[in-house]
């Protein structure tokens, strides 16, 4: 008896390593789990900042599954899509909690975005050699800009209405070809049926493919210069006999293990507003968008969602429209050139001296500024703070060069510091 249970298990236990060893011949899943995850090393000092990367993958994914169950359901159409929204929210079972976990992972995805951005700037990883992780990084953020953008018309409210108007007229703005670039992006002499129908079918294949693929280069990226530290520190500088890097750990399962803990926490807190406050205090639903669209019937007060307020509030503070506009594609396009304006011999701004620090902190105020004054009337004492906090947002990039170079930094240390 025990012979022929032995002879099983052996048996058993050949069947699945000869399965695997097929599996493996013919789809490297082995090769690829290795080099990615458990020989991939990772500096052994990353903090709560670096949450916020595998964050942002995790809404993408909660994104898809969530836009897919949506688009079962969905009518396009100005007559269709805002009853369809309705029949979702009160006749699909559990059409509301799908809706608002799209609505809510909307603003979540932005929200760890500008996080891990904010920790990019921080720590300096848009300097050498991962500028082009960078490039694909902010890539990813226009991409996701639009997609949002495109999304956020999809319901047919009557915000989503107005928003995309207003939206959709700056790129008459553009001389020579504005008019007729308005007219082809609506593909209509107003929003109408066929706006809708390119929006959806944008939103719904073209722009999520487009992010998988950027996100994959991303990683890819990524992973070929290995990710930054805390210290601004090269890990793979210092490697002992095995080549393994001295300060390096794993990724799998110390950090595996490490973001599941924030994605408990991220979840956690995505849920209570999910099922309490999933408008968030009209922050991330405003109330105009409860009422279909009606062209006769301009909302109060036209904002977009606070994700773009900030550039929206830089927009607004120009009187000239085509300067306002101008303004508003710089502050975005910013970013791109960080590698380059950066002249600091120094990454982290644990080393950084007070300038650097300054410009960073007034950065940071402005930026909040912006993204509170956008959500306000186009008016009086707004609209001239928006231009007074336009200044050191502005600053930051156009003076970087002159500023990080003056800047007095410490002495970077050989190799990563860690205290357990």
């Amino acid at each position: 008896m025990a012979h022929d249970a032995m002879a099983k298990a052996a048996n058993g236990a050949a069947g699945k390593a000869g399965l695997w060893a097929w599996i493996n011949q013919r789809l490297p899943v082995e090769l690829f789990w290795r080099s990615q995850l458990t020989e991939y090393y990772a500096p052994k000092n990353f903090n709560f900042w670096y949450f916020f990367g595998s964050l942002a993958l995790l809404v993408l994914v909660m994104q898809l599954f969530s836009g897919i169950f949506l688009a079962m359901f969905y009518k396009v159409g100005a007559d269709t899509s805002f009853d369809s929204v309705e029949f979702i929210m009160r006749e699909v079972s559990f059409g509301w909690l799908i809706l608002y976990m799209q609505s809510v992972g909307a603003s979540a995805f932005f929200l760890v975005v500008y996080l891990h951005m904010y920790r990019a700037l921080l720590y300096g990883s848009y300097k050498s050699p991962r500028e082009l992780l960078w490039l694909f990084g902010m890539i990813i953020y226009l991409a996701l800009m639009a997609e949002a953008f495109m999304g956020y018309v999809l319901p047919w409210g009557n915000m989503s209405f107005w928003a995309a108007t207003v939206i959709i007229n700056l790129f008459g703005t553009i001389p020579g070809i504005g008019p007729g670039l308005v007219e082809w992006i609506r593909g209509d002499y107003g929003i109408a049926d066929s706006t809708l129908n390119r929006f959806f079918s944008l939103h719904v294949v073209a722009l999520p493919l487009v992010l998988l693929l950027l996100v994959a280069l991303h990683l890819v990226a990524l992973h070929e210069v290995g990710s930054n530290n805390p210290d601004g520190v090269e890990i793979k500088n210092k490697k002992d006999a095995r080549g393994i890097p001295l300060d390096g750990i794993p990724f799998h399962p110390y950090y595996t293990v490490k973001d599941i803990v924030g994605v408990c926490v991220f979840l956690t807190l995505m849920g209570l507003v999910v099922f309490f406050d999933p408008t968030f205090g009209n922050l991330f639903l405003e109330k105009a968008n409860f009422e279909p669209a009606n062209p006769l019937s301009t909302p109060a007060e036209i904002s977009p969602s606070w994700y773009f307020t900030p550039y929206y509030a830089i927009l607004r503070a120009v009187p000239n429209k085509g300067m306002g506009a101008l303004l508003m594609l710089i502050a975005v396009t910013s970013f791109f050139f960080l590698p380059w304006l950066d002249r600091s011999p120094v990454k982290s701004i644990r080393y950084r001296g007070w300038i650097f620090k300054s410009f960073l902190g007034l950065f940071t105020i402005s930026f909040l500024a912006l993204m509170y004054l956008g959500m306000q009337p186009a008016q009086g004492i707004y609209i001239t703070l928006s231009r007074l906090f336009a200044v050191p947002y502005f600053a930051f990039f156009g003076l970087m060069p002159f500023y990080s170079r003056l800047d007095p930094v410490k002495p970077v240390p050989e190799r990563v510091t860690f205290h357990g």
